[in-house]
Order: structure tokens, then C-alpha cells, then sequence
């Protein structure tokens, strides 16, 4: 896959205010590796290679198992996941795709009893933005530099 262009370079200061929430959103109160979970399976839905490489990684950097990222599209189907992780989940795909059901109430539901408001509030966010970091992956053809240097050497 050949790049497009380096939207980082090409419009900093239009880019930088996704960088501010990111930064601003990684200090949140939800557990590290809930939304590693949530922006794994986000990326999983958009096929975004780019942030499928950098969350998985991150993911297992901490301490996630290999055993739940590999079952991870398959969630509902798997006793791994934690009644909270499975509502995020939910509400991650209800988000992802918003058009197949605005977000149903079942779901909401689901989100509720297990977050409170404000985390609420954060894992939406978290959601709404590995969607649009996947789509500037996906748009611009985002290579991830690990992915470069094994074109490299091949």
C-alpha cells in the first residue's frame, strides 16, 4: 500500500486539535486497557491496519493476552470479557455503525449500568475518536512505521 500524504505535516494546526483530545483523553478515568479493547475493536470494524498495529501493541504492552485480542471479534461469543468490557464493546459497535440502529436503547442500557456519566461521556469520546483517527489512517493510506520497515527489507 502506497501512502497519500502525511496529513501531520501537510496541515499541523489543523491536525493538532485531534493530538489535544487524544492527549486530553488518555489522562481520563476509564482503565487503560478497556479502551485499548474499544479502539482494537473499533479499528477491527473500520479495517484500519494502522491503528489495529498501534492499538494491539499497546494493548499487550499492557499486559493485555494475546488469547482476548484474538478473540476480540468475537466477543459476545467468549466468556473473557468482564460485564463492563462487553457493554463498552457493545457501545463501541453500536457507535462504529451508527447507521445500522442509531445506537439503540438496549445498548444505552447496557452502558449504564455499568459507567457512570461521566465515564460515559469519556468512552463515547474514546469511541467517536479512534473512528475519525481510522479514518484519517484509512483516507490517507497511513502505513505504520513498522509496517515500513519490513517493505523495506523485503
Amino acid at each position: 500500500m502506497q501512502p497519500r500524504m502525511n496529513p501531520y505535516t501537510i496541515a499541523p494546526d489543523i491536525i493538532q486539535p485531534m493530538l489535544d483530545l487524544a492527549k486530553k483523553l488518555s489522562q481520563g478515568k476509564l482503565e487503560h486497557s478497556l479502551v485499548e479493547l474499544v479502539k482494537t475493536r473499533a479499528s477491527q470494524m473500520n479495517g484500519c491496519a494502522f491503528c489495529l498495529h498501534m492499538h494491539t501493541s499497546a494493548a499487550r504492552a499492557a499486559g493485555e493476552t494475546e488469547q482476548r485480542l484474538y478473540l476480540l471479534d468475537a466477543w459476545r461469543e467468549s466468556n473473557l470479557y468482564t460485564p463492563r468490557e462487553r457493554a463498552a464493546l457493545a457501545w463501541t459497535e453500536a457507535l462504529t455503525l451508527i447507521t445500522s440502529g442509531h445506537a439503540p436503547d438496549h445498548v444505552y442500557e447496557e452502558v449504564r449500568s455499568q459507567f457512570s456519566e461521566e465515564e460515559m461521556v469519556e468512552l463515547t469520546l474514546q469511541i467517536t475518536t479512534i473512528n475519525a483517527w481510522n479514518r484519517i489512517a484509512i483516507g490517507f493510506r497511513s502505513v505504520h512505521p513498522h509496517d515500513l520497515k519490513k517493505a523495506r527489507a523485503a
